[in-house]
């Protein structure tokens, strides 16, 4: 499903990623491990790399309305995962998920 992806919604996902990842105010080994691996899956270019790495220094801005609709269950499946990535729930993670499972619908 990664594979369907075009550049801006490549990017976008990781927009939502980085997003979750700073939920909690802080970004753990972990998840940015998770993101890395991303980054992979993902075949990111050095560009879009840089940008991703941007978005670990300083939390990205998201919109929930801009996820295009054939992929909202692949955003909420890698939200989801990215929550799991450090191996504990912070409540301000799921509040951020449930917002985003809500406004998905």
């Amino acid at each position: 499903m990664l594979e369907e992806l075009d550049r801006e919604d490549r990017l976008r996902l990781m927009r939502f990623v980085c997003s979750f990842a700073w939920a909690d105010h802080e970004i753990q080994d972990a998840e940015r491990e998770f993101i890395g691996r991303l980054m992979t899956a993902l075949e990111l270019s050095k560009d879009e790399r840089t940008e991703v790495d941007g978005w670990l220094e300083r939390a990205p801005e998201v919109d929930p309305f801009e996820v295009p609709l054939e992929h909202k269950e692949l955003f909420l499946d890698t939200a989801r995962a990215m929550i799991a990535a450090d191996g504990r729930l912070d409540p301000d993670e799921m509040v951020n998920l449930t917002l985003l499972e809500h406004l998905l619908g």
